[in-house]
């Protein structure tokens, strides 16, 4: 989050950020209000399940007009409604589909790209839908795993192409240069610069 809006006010990123919603009181929040952003914490645990969590998170996104929510950091099961297929986007530390799915986040991924050997890893935007990991894939960097490399080495790789692959898919979606088909999102060149 913080990343978007350092790339929205250098004017590299054609966006706003209407509001924050974390699903526990974090860092990121705090970091919200310190840009004078309105955040909000939403826990799942005011709620009888997954579907009365999601409602109220969406019930909140649609009050502020948000053209997409960008997840960052979210762990909580989100179900997204229709309305909002297709406007939904995260971030995985993986080259989806490796090391994803319940319980692949953080340390867990690096950890895992680690062990199994692999050589390179990276990160993936990619539209949501309801399993985790799974929608169809916006962007991916790739990075190199490097011989000496433990689960932070690795992780600072990874964020900082998550730091340039995410603020190039929200512009993408701004544009309107994204087109989700089948699996696949296609990316309107004709507008390119």
């Amino acid at each position: 989050m913080v990343n978007l809006q350092q790339n929205i006010q250098d004017g590299l990123l054609d966006a706003r950020i209407a509001a924050v919603v974390a699903s526990r009181s974090c860092l990121g929040v705090e970091r919200a209000q310190e840009l004078g952003l309105e955040a909000s914490v939403i826990s799942p645990r005011q709620f009888s399940g997954p579907e009365e969590f999601s409602e109220s998170v969406f019930e909140l996104v649609r009050a502020h007009q948000a053209d997409l929510v960008v997840l960052a950091g979210f762990l909580s099961r989100l179900i997204i409604p229709e309305d909002y297929f297709g406007r939904v986007m995260n971030v995985h530390p993986s080259l989806i589909p490796a090391f994803c799915g319940q319980g692949m986040y953080g340390h867990h991924v690096h950890q895992a790209v680690i062990e199994r050997g692999c050589k390179v890893s990276g990160c993936t935007v990619h539209f949501c839908d309801n399993e985790y990991d799974h929608g169809p894939i916006i962007l991916q960097e790739a990075v190199p795993v490097l011989d000496g490399d433990d689960g932070d080495s690795l992780a600072d790789r990874v964020v900082a192409a998550e730091r340039r692959i995410y603020p190039k898919a929200v512009q993408l979606f701004s544009e309107g240069r994204l087109k989700v088909q089948g699996r696949r999102v296609l990316i309107d060149e004709s507008h390119a610069d």
